[in-house]
């Protein structure tokens, strides 16, 4: 076990902090201190279904989580046009940020939230896992190999998701009234 461990909060109990929380207390290094909803209910339901630490605080609100001197970076998994608002307080709060995907509505948004993390001076990191997963590294390595493919001067790639059943009906991202995507 590491010396020192980075003592996550947790903004919201969308389905992919689920994925997200469990490599946080996977990880050797970090864990999960507190956890925060716009209900009690949901988010004590949240922290027990996905074993947080028995330590875990359970907050009512985000605001909360970013108030907790035991939380040293925050993991915001808000739908995107709530981004700016919770990534500009965290880092005022000197609080480390990763961010879900995508991570603003525009580019505007993203230059507000790396600006006040710079200023802060806290480190700030998407949740874009396939950049640092291990067959990203053997892709890269296949595609430099010059015997095989020539030299390459540029790979376009597309990542999307096909929805299935009710997504566009259900589906928090597709919600036209928070310009998620």
């Amino acid at each position: 076990m590491a010396e020192t461990q980075l003592r996550f909060g947790i903004l919201g109990c969308a389905n992919i902090a689920r994925k997200v929380s469990r490599a946080i207390l996977l990880s050797p290094n970090t864990t999960i201190s507190a956890i925060g909803s716009r209900s009690l209910d949901k988010a004590t339901a949240f922290a027990s279904q996905n074993h947080f630490p028995e330590s875990a605080k359970v907050y009512d609100s985000y605001d909360a989580v970013l108030d907790d001197a035991d939380v040293d970076a925050v993991y915001v998994p808000l739908p995107t046009s709530l981004h700016v608002r919770w990534a500009v307080l965290a880092a005022e709060k000197k609080k480390h940020v990763l961010l879900e995907k995508p991570m603003a509505l525009n580019v505007g948004d993203l230059d507000i939230i790396l600006e006040a993390c710079e200023s802060s001076g806290v480190q700030f990191m998407d949740a874009t896992m396939w950049m640092h997963h291990p067959r990203t590294a053997h892709m890269k390595q296949v595609l430099s190999d010059e015997q095989r493919f020539g030299q390459l001067k540029s790979v376009h790639s597309t990542f999307s998701y096909v929805g299935e059943g009710d997504f566009l009906k259900n589906e928090i991202r597709v919600n036209p009234n928070l310009d998620s995507l």
